[in-house]
C-alpha cells in the first residue's frame, strides 16, 4: 500500500512540475502601496543587474485612453551584466532578451502587487536553443525578489497555449566587409523613420557593443544594437485581460553583425509569444498584437532593402 501512495505522490509531483507555464509569478500583499517598482529595480540593480529603463504605464494610458484599470502599471527592463554577455558572446540570437522584460502591476481594488518574469525555459524556447547562462540569470532574478519581497507567494502561470506563429522573428540584409559601417547607418534611419508612423515608441536603445568591449574584453561582433519597442495601445489592450503579458514589453529588438560575416541580423520574439505564454485569446487582444507583429515585420522589411 506505501508503494502505491508513493508512487501516485510521484506521479501527481510530476505532472505539477510539468504544468508548470511560461512565466515566473510573484504576488505581493500591498494594501498600502508601498511595495513599488523602485523597489524591486534598486534590488537588481544591487545585484548585478543593469537598469535599461523604468516605464511608468499609468500616466500614457490615462492620456491616450484616458482610464487605467491600475493604480500600478510599471514595464521594467533589465540584464545581467556579466551572464547576459557571455551568452550574447555565445549565442547572438540571445540579444533578443538584453533587455528582458520584468510586469509590476496592481490592478484598483486588489490588495496585491504583482510581477511576472519569463522562466530560464520560456526564454530557450522563444530563441530557440539553451544555453546554461539562462539559467543562471534566471537564479539571480528570483533570488533578487525573494530577497526585496520576503511576503511574496511564488507561482507560475497558467500552462500555454499552442503556438500560432513564429515564436522569433528575424531578418537579414546583405553587408560587406568594408561597407557594414554605412549599412548600419541605413538600418539604423530606415528602423527609426519606420517606428513611429507605425504607432511604435522606442523607450530604450542599447549599444551592447560598447559592453561586450568594456575593459579591454574581445567583442566577436562589429556592432551589437538593441532597441526596446512598445505600442501603447498593444499594452492597454492586452492588459485588460492578461496583464501578465507585460512580462514581454516592451519588445527588443537586436540588430547585431558578427566579424566575417557578411549580414546584418534583426529579430525580436513575436507577439505569438504573448498569445502563448500569456494565454492571450481575446478577440480584441489578438488583433492588436497580429497588426503589431505586421507593422514590425514592415519596418524591418523596409530595412532590409
Amino acid at each position: 500500500m506505501k508503494k502505491v501512495v508513493f508512487f501516485v505522490w510521484m506521479i501527481l509531483g510530476m505532472v505539477t512540475v510539468s504544468a508548470a507555464g511560461d512565466l515566473h509569478m510573484f504576488s505581493v500583499p500591498n494594501a498600502d502601496g508601498k511595495v513599488n517598482a523602485t523597489i524591486i529595480e534598486k534590488a537588481l540593480e544591487a545585484n548585478g543587474f543593469y537598469i535599461s529603463a523604468n516605464s511608468e504605464m499609468n500616466g500614457p494610458f490615462m492620456k491616450q485612453f484616458e482610464q487605467s484599470d491600475f493604480t500600478a502599471f510599471n514595464l521594467l527592463t533589465v540584464f545581467h551584466s556579466k551572464h547576459a554577455a557571455s551568452l550574447v558572446k555565445s549565442h547572438p540570437d540571445a540579444g533578443i532578451f538584453v533587455p528582458m522584460g520584468v510586469g509590476i502591476y496592481q490592478r484598483k481594488g486588489e490588495n496585491e502587487l504583482h510581477v511576472s518574469v519569463l522562466t530560464s525555459k520560456a526564454q530557450e524556447k522563444i530563441a530557440g536553443f539553451k544555453a546554461p547562462e539562462f539559467a543562471l540569470i534566471e537564479k539571480e532574478v528570483l533570488a533578487t525578489f525573494k530577497k526585496a519581497l520576503p511576503a511574496a507567494k511564488h507561482t507560475f502561470s497558467e500552462v500555454s497555449l499552442p503556438k500560432e506563429g513564429a515564436l522569433l522573428t528575424k531578418f537579414v540584409r546583405s553587408s560587406g566587409s568594408e561597407s557594414w559601417k554605412k549599412d548600419k547607418e541605413d538600418v539604423e534611419m530606415m528602423i527609426e523613420d519606420g517606428l513611429k508612423p507605425a504607432g511604435f515608441v522606442m523607450s530604450n536603445f542599447t549599444d551592447y557593443q560598447f559592453m561586450l568591449s568594456d575593459k579591454g574584453q574581445v567583442s566577436p561582433f562589429d556592432f551589437y544594437d538593441t532597441y526596446s519597442i512598445c505600442k501603447l495601445k498593444v499594452i492597454y489592450t492586452v492588459a485588460k485581460t492578461r496583464p501578465e503579458a507585460a512580462a514581454f514589453a516592451p519588445c527588443t529588438l537586436m540588430v547585431y553583425k558578427k566579424k566575417g560575416v557578411n549580414e546584418i541580423v534583426m529579430g525580436f520574439p513575436g507577439v505569438y509569444n504573448w498569445m502563448s505564454s500569456a494565454k492571450v485569446s481575446d478577440p480584441d487582444g489578438k488583433q492588436v498584437l497580429l497588426q503589431a507583429q505586421k507593422d514590425f515585420e514592415e519596418v524591418l522589411k523596409a530595412a532590409t532593402e
